[in-house]
């Protein structure tokens, strides 16, 4: 693909990154061109894209797209004053729903754009607009809109539409506007351009007005590139400017352009809200020396009230940080929420603390601003959240057709799960777990929300036998070193004075959490798979994957974050078994990135859990490891010890994106001479960026070349903490498309 397309949006510096690609014809702003305003679509037309395109408000109840506005259906604004601009509070952030296959091969791809804005009298208005036919490229598309002489350019304005936003939310000082898109595929890549109309910005006074961004959609018959990432923030405490605050997004941002993403999934910690005990409203409370009045506190009004303000300041503020705002507008959405999206170790915490007023309270906030900032959704029309009995009332909206809602509401927040499950393009479909909604210490997920997952995913993948690629979002780890040591230490009797001596005279004060006293750190551990108490639902998960794989004939890769290090994790057929990896369907590959924005743990963390990585056995057939995939530093700065190829303690993110070419592959999970276990024995350039990592043609590389109908998978690994523009070095490895 060329570059150009991607290169014409100029960005000097932070603030200038919101310039769209379109920003700058003849020295006008998008809003201000003659051939893309409103009131130029020739009035042959206007009145029926109206009809067809501004009333699709009225049609989405019958069309289910999204969720339906807080009074059932679409509400209409009062009649408004043309001179009247809307003021965005946040905003254009964009997601994605789903690909739909229609009558003759088309194929729609939906979508959704979301602001945030003061109230007013003007309902928010959004063109879209292709930027190239279906026999042109990206960057034909480009050149041609981009030349005001070219002669063509008047044919495209039938193609204009003019979308109304329907209102999700409403609060006395903001008001929530979610515009529902849909783009029909053509035969090639496309960028699409939407803009909104009459808008101006609030938080970049710099600017002021709202640049037009650029949508890249995948050809009709093409798989997404996809980019992951996780943790995107910083943890109380930490030294954000000594990070250079969210770098990592400046090189998304380079990337993009290059190569446009279709789709970035968000795995958890999309947002830190942590301070809600630091420097928020629950400052007091968390202060507060003695259990049972912490647990007994009420969550009256006016500290609802005061928490409410606080997770939408935090959203707004956060949503609206340069380069991560610049990305939002422009790479469509997918999220699934962890703990630090609520509080850091939300669920994990012993249930008698979980179900304190405080904790229910703020559980039903955070989801209120999950569901209206990462998903679109409407929160519940009421929810009451000032009691230990905290409860949802009125009606819950109407979901995607992408979302598998729990029918369970969960223990801590009583509302449902929202598991998604869609298409990325032709050959991948992409299983997001909400993992956090139903958590307790003990459980992850309902039996009944895996059993609606299985048969949902189960009977998709029938009936589209296209599908070759299945990618699963767990959130945390599943395939990881074991840390029942650590567990057996913060829970043993030894620790029993130490937190007595912490509760009279605040020894180690740090080495315990504010909320039920015990040590910091044993939320982290109760959260991951491979705790104790969640062994037994780990394994029922991996086998019934491994199922899910055997019959569909469909390769299953698993995303993990949250632990702010690179990994690859993987589960294999048992070598005596002699399956090559494209004939394994047990053999799963664990991508395991973290942290986007987060610091990482110092080396000698990482080191030890390199050192505590060995080959477990999940049965007789199955085997699980992490792989060796480090070979070097990334750009020459030390971050591991020299024996550490395992975990790499450095910021880092993940591309994933189909091949289309490849070779042969070693047998899975056999041992080199070394001892270390195989991931396949080959070498080359690796795909998406990736380097050479100094295991070249060795034992124990991961697969490195590209493989017809695989995945191509890329860590980019930050340099230099200190660099603000997010300078990254490469891994990357292949995995196999399944053969059975």
């Amino acid at each position: 693909m060329t570059d150009a397309i991607w290169e014409s949006e100029q960005r000097t510096d932070i603030a200038s990154k919101e310039v769209g690609i379109l920003n700058g014809v003849n020295g006008t702003s998008f809003a201000d061109h003659a051939a893309v305003r409103g009131d130029t679509v020739n009035s042959a037309t206007k009145n029926s894209v109206e009809a067809q395109h501004i009333g699709v408000a009225n049609n989405a109840n019958k069309q289910g797209h999204f969720p339906l506005a807080q009074n059932g259906g679409h509400e209409e604004t009062p009649a408004r004053t043309q001179n009247e601009e809307l003021a965005v509070l946040c905003g254009p952030l964009l997601n994605f729903r789903r690909l739909d296959s229609g009558q003759q091969a088309a194929v729609t791809w939906y979508g959704s754009v979301l602001v945030v804005a003061k109230p007013s009298k003007r309902q928010p208005e959004l063109i879209l607009k292709p930027l190239g036919h279906t026999d042109e490229s990206l960057n034909q598309g480009a050149q041609r809109l981009a030349s005001t002489a070219d002669a063509t350019r008047g044919q495209a304005l039938d193609e204009e539409r003019l979308f109304r936003a329907l209102k999700l939310h409403e609060d006395s000082d903001k008001i929530f506007w979610c515009f529902e898109l849909d783009i029909p595929l053509q035969n090639r890549e496309a960028p699409w351009a939407y803009t909104l109309l009459h808008a101006h910005s609030t938080w970049a006074p710099a600017t002021r007005s709202i640049s037009p961004k650029v949508i890249a959609v995948p050809a009709r018959g093409q798989s997404m590139r996809v980019m992951f990432h996780s943790c995107n923030g910083f943890s109380v405490g930490t030294d954000e400017e000594a990070w250079s605050g969210p770098a990592l997004w400046n090189d998304v941002i380079r990337v993009h352009e290059q190569h446009p993403f279709h789709v970035m999934i968000g795995g958890g910690d999309q947002i830190y809200n942590d301070g809600v005990r630091v420097d928020g409203p629950l400052r007091e409370w968390a202060d507060m020396g003695n259990p049972k009045r912490k647990r007994d506190h009420p969550f009256g009004e006016q500290l609802r009230a005061e928490c409410d303000e606080f997770y939408f300041r935090n959203y707004a503020r956060w949503y609206t940080t340069e380069p991560f705002a610049t990305a939002n507008g422009q790479i469509p959405q997918i999220n699934v929420w962890d703990d630090h999206d609520i509080i850091d170790g939300f669920g994990s915490y012993t249930d008698h603390f979980m179900q304190c007023p405080v904790f229910r309270g703020i559980g039903a906030i955070s989801y209120k601003y999950y569901c209206l900032f990462q998903h679109h959704v409407a929160p519940p029309t009421s929810m009451k959240t000032n009691g230990a009995g905290a409860k949802s009332e009125g009606a819950a909206p109407t979901p995607d057709p992408s979302y598998i809602v729990g029918s369970e509401l969960g223990p801590y927040i009583s509302r449902p799960s929202l598991s998604i499950y869609t298409h990325l393009g032709a050959e991948i479909a992409f299983l997001g777990i909400d993992a956090r909604t139903e958590r307790t210490r003990h459980q992850i997920n309902y039996p009944s929300t895996y059993a609606a997952i299985f048969s949902r995913v189960s009977s998709s993948l029938a009936s589209n036998p296209t599908i070759k690629h299945l990618i699963i979002l767990l959130g945390v780890p599943i395939a990881y070193p074991r840390l029942a040591w650590l567990e057996q230490i913060f829970t043993s009797p030894l620790i029993g004075p130490i937190r007595f001596l912490n509760k009279r005279f605040g020894v180690a004060g740090s080495f315990f959490n504010k909320f039920d006293g015990k040590p910091d750190l044993l939320d982290d551990l109760d959260d991951h798979y491979t705790a104790r108490q969640h062994k037994r639902e780990r394994k029922h998960l991996i086998l019934s994957l491994q199922e899910l794989a055997a019959k569909h004939s469909v390769r299953v890769t698993i995303l993990g974050g949250d632990v702010h290090l690179a990994a690859l994790g993987s589960f294999y057929s048992n070598p005596k078994l002699g399956l090559t990896k494209e004939k394994d369907h047990r053999y799963m590959a664990n991508i395991i990135s973290s942290a986007i924005t987060n610091h990482p743990p110092p080396k000698a963390v990482a080191d030890l859990l390199a050192r505590r990585n060995k080959v477990h056995h999940l049965d007789h057939d199955t085997d699980e490891t992490l792989i060796p995939l480090f070979g070097k530093d990334p750009g020459g700065v030390e971050k591991n010890s020299a024996f550490n190829k395992l975990t790499m303690p450095s910021r880092n993110y993940a591309i994933i994106t189909q091949s289309e070419r490849g070779e042969g592959i070693g047998i899975n999970g056999s041992v080199g001479a070394d001892g270390n276990i195989s991931n396949g024995n080959g070498d080359g350039q690796l795909p998406n960026g990736g380097q050479a990592n100094g295991n070249k043609a060795s034992t124990h590389a991961p697969t490195t070349e590209k493989m017809a109908g695989g995945l191509d998978v890329t860590f980019r690994v930050e340099i230099d903490q200190h660099d603000a523009q997010g300078t990254t070095d490469g891994y990357g490895f292949s995995i196999p498309p399944l053969e059975m």
